[in-house]
């Protein structure tokens, strides 16, 4: 391949956004040379090589605007420290079916036992797939929709919740709501229902949900449109983050102490 070649080949491939080709160029010719590639074989490699770094960078760009606290995946879910998960169910769920369905899915259980890595590591898995996702707590929401009301832009607002196909919904329950922001908090599960899935992680169980809306007919309403398409996943194991906490608080003797 001469200079004059490969330059026009680089130019041609910058005009039509085929930044890997442009880069890559001597690679991908010295592997078809190896591969003794013929010329369809050559054509299908480079596409591949594009559409990869092209989905690469969608994938990138989907985190960034996700709001994700971090990025971890289900294969690194200690599954062995929660032996009570049905660890099946949750590979079910890594296959994004529920997001077609339009099925939501809660992640119920006590603090520190991995509700929030569970949720993350969907939302990872569909940004992965070309979903938008945006990740928030329930208390951050309410506070935006609250003051996006207040300035009369809450329909605007709104949006930013429900247009992604997936909404992680963080923390429900942590914090009581007072009326108007249950109020708030059923016009955004109304919109989204049927419409596109949330992924919500709750310390309190659904009968609970009466003490967090302030408002047992509000509680129903929400719970209704939440329930009717819903994979719950109850974890009741120990906590991740006091594994090693707890061990290094316990008195000595402490094991063979009997308890009241």
């Amino acid at each position: 391949m001469t200079d004059l070649i490969a330059n026009r080949i680089r130019d041609n491939a910058t005009k039509l956004a085929l930044p890997n080709l442009h880069s890559g160029l001597e690679e991908l010719v010295a592997r078809a040379e190896k591969d003794s590639m013929g010329y369809l074989e050559l054509i299908d490699l480079i596409l591949d090589e594009e559409v990869g770094v092209r989905e690469g960078r969608k994938f990138r760009h989907m985190l960034r605007a996700s709001r994700l606290p971090h990025h971890k995946t289900i294969d690194e879910f200690d599954f062995t420290f929660q032996p009570g998960l049905d660890k099946r169910k949750v590979r079910d769920l890594a296959t994004l079916s529920f997001i077609e369905s339009k099925t939501n899915v809660a992640f119920l259980g006590p603090p520190g036992v991995g509700k929030t890595h569970l949720a993350v590591s969907l939302a990872v898995a569909a940004a992965r797939a070309g979903y938008s996702i945006l990740f928030t707590t329930l208390d951050d929401m309410i506070g935006q929709l609250t003051a996006a009301q207040a300035a009369g832009k809450l329909a605007r607002k709104m949006l930013v919740y429900t247009r992604p196909s997936v909404l992680v919904l963080d923390e429900v329950g942590y914090l009581p709501l007072e009326r108007n922001a249950a109020n708030l908090m059923f016009q955004l599960v109304s919109k989204r229902y049927e419409n596109g899935p949330i992924l919500l992680t709750s310390n309190k169980s659904f009968k609970d949900w009466g003490e967090i809306f302030s408002d047992t007919a509000l509680a129903s309403a929400i719970l209704d449109r939440v329930l009717h398409h819903c994979e719950p996943i109850a974890i009741t194991g120990p906590s991740w983050r006091m594994r090693n906490r707890l061990a290094a608080i316990e008195p000595p003797g402490a094991t063979g102490a009997t308890t009241a």
